[in-house]
Formats: structure tokens, C-alpha cells, sequence
């Protein structure tokens, strides 16, 4: 889908408020609430926008504990990351996964309360996934920036 000038616009509002309604989006963006509305569709219909969330406050909920684990697995066979994947897949505590270039490692970012809730996961819930062979932690300070909104190519 080629997005013109209106599509970005429109992307750019509802990144930054997702809650909007039609006709206030339609207003922000310079069109009548029908067309706007076709053009969302459109725009989820090609799966330029996947979803509507609401972005909750982790300090609010008691998750002050933002921390990345690195984690190296023993093989780097298709089954072994597939296996791996699937397992950390199943923690709500992991807010990101990603595999990372090299030697199979792993890195995930997980929201927690505590440094006793930390040793919980790792000792519970990390090490008994078969294929783990390293787990490294990183605690974050402080949260310099956090944004949800993709980078909008210029029309």
C-alpha cells in the first residue's frame, strides 16, 4: 500500500492517541468523518495499522523492575530456537524478545516488581527451558526514553 500524505497523518494521530474518535480524527486531519474512515479501514485492512492497545503505567501496577536478560542457548539448531521461542513465549513477565545476530543468543526485556520477583524467574521459570547454557542480567536506572510511535517516512 502506497501511503500519501493523509495516511501519515492520520498514523501519526492514532500513534499517538489510539482512543481517538472517528470524527475528531477526521478533524485533526483536515477530512469529513466518512473518508476518514475508509481510509482507516484501508489503512487496517492492509496491515499498515495491526492494533489498538492502551499503554498501561508498569510503575503504577507495581512493575518497577524493567531488566534485559541476555541469554545464550547451547545449539543453534532450528528446533533448539523454535523450542526456546515457544517457552519464553508462554511468560507475561517478557515484554520484548529478540534474537540477536551471532551465536544464538537471546535478549528479553521483563517487567517486574522486585530483585526477589527477578531471582523467582530466572531460578523458576529461565533455567529449567532446556538449551540454556548462559544468562546474563542488565537492570536499567533509569528510563531516559520510551516511545511506542514508529519513525513516519515523509510523503
Amino acid at each position: 500500500m502506497k501511503l500519501d500524505a493523509t495516511d501519515l497523518r492520520i498514523l501519526a494521530e492514532l500513534q499517538a492517541d489510539g482512543a481517538l474518535s472517528n470524527v475528531e480524527l477526521a478533524r485533526r486531519v483536515h477530512l469529513s468523518p466518512s473518508p476518514c474512515l475508509a481510509r482507516v479501514k484501508a489503512l487496517e485492512a492492509a496491515g499498515v495499522i495491526s492494533r489498538y492497545v492502551a499503554l498501561a503505567n508498569a510503575t503504577a501496577l507495581g512493575l518497577g523492575l524493567n531488566v534485559f536478560i541476555n541469554i545464550s542457548l547451547k545449539s543453534q539448531s532450528k528446533e533448539a530456537l523454535s523450542a526456546f521461542e515457544q517457552r519464553i513465549a508462554e511468560h507475561d513477565q517478557v515484554m520484548e524478545c529478540y534474537l540477536m545476530t551471532g551465536d544464538s543468543d537471546y535478549l528479553i526485556r521483563v517487567a517486574l516488581p522486585d530483585i526477589a520477583a527477578l531471582e523467582r524467574f530466572i531460578l523458576e521459570q529461565l533455567t529449567p527451558i532446556p538449551g540454556i547454557e548462559k544468562i546474563r542480567t542488565s537492570f536499567t536506572l533509569k528510563q531516559v526514553r520510551y516511545k511506542t510511535a514508529l519513525p513516519l517516512p515523509t510523503p
